[in-house]
């Protein structure tokens, strides 16, 4: 018994890591899908090629590749060489940062065209509606996409495993290897794994109340 509270406290270790791939990975990725999906919808020619090529770039590839891309190749161009931390929250920022500026996009055009109308018609500047008008009513809009963004970087978490980063598939796997037990490790970290989704999931359902309160009758 005591040696599965060791076992049991190393997957613990593994899910502290992968809280703090969440957090990092998931704070790039809302930066990034909003300079991406701004810049999609930009009236600056060059913005828009960059921001679809990047969005299209990294919806396109394979998470696992983008991974090893930065952590293997990247250190031989000599340019930088990321720690298996580093890489990982990079990786998983980019990934889904790329689906998170099409949300962004979509939801700023889904406000009414009257709310730019009324914009012009009181002389705002193109960064005044956006910042007090048109955004405080798509952020609503985007929310729960960005929740399940965040959910699936969570679970996107394991892949880091594959570059010796020790989160909790990783240490799952020591313990399996150590023990030849193979359903403890695995059942722990899915109940780890459910419980930190479930955390996100009312989370951002909460900020999602808090924010929509005093819209309805704007939108």
């Amino acid at each position: 018994m005591g040696d599965w509270s060791g076992y049991l406290t190393l997957i613990l270790q593994g899910a502290w890591v992968t809280i703090k791939l969440t957090l990092m990975g998931s704070a790039l990725a809302l930066v990034v899908a909003f300079v991406a999906g701004l810049g999609r919808i930009s009236r600056v020619a060059a913005l828009r090629w960059l921001s679809t090529a990047y969005i299209e770039f990294f919806r396109g590839t394979s998470i696992f590749v983008q991974l090893f891309w930065i952590y293997f190749v990247l250190p031989m161009t000599g340019l930088w060489a990321p720690t298996p931390m580093q890489a990982g929250v990079l990786a998983l920022g980019l990934n889904v940062g790329a689906y998170g500026a099409e949300v962004v996009r979509g939801a700023i055009l889904a406000v009414p065209r009257d709310q730019y109308e009324a914009c012009i018609a009181v002389n705002l500047t193109r960064f005044q509606r956006m910042r007090h008008i048109i955004l405080p009513q798509a952020l609503p809009l985007m929310l729960p996409t960005f929740g399940n963004n965040a959910i699936e970087l969570l679970k996107a978490t394991s892949v880091v495993s594959l570059i010796s980063l020790a989160d909790m598939t990783f240490q799952a796997q020591v313990v399996r290897s150590q023990t030849g037990n193979t359903l403890l490790p695995f059942v722990t970290i899915l109940v780890l794994y459910f419980a930190m989704s479930s955390v996100l999931s009312l989370a951002i359902r909460s900020y999602e109340r808090r924010v929509t309160r005093g819209l309805d009758g704007v939108r």
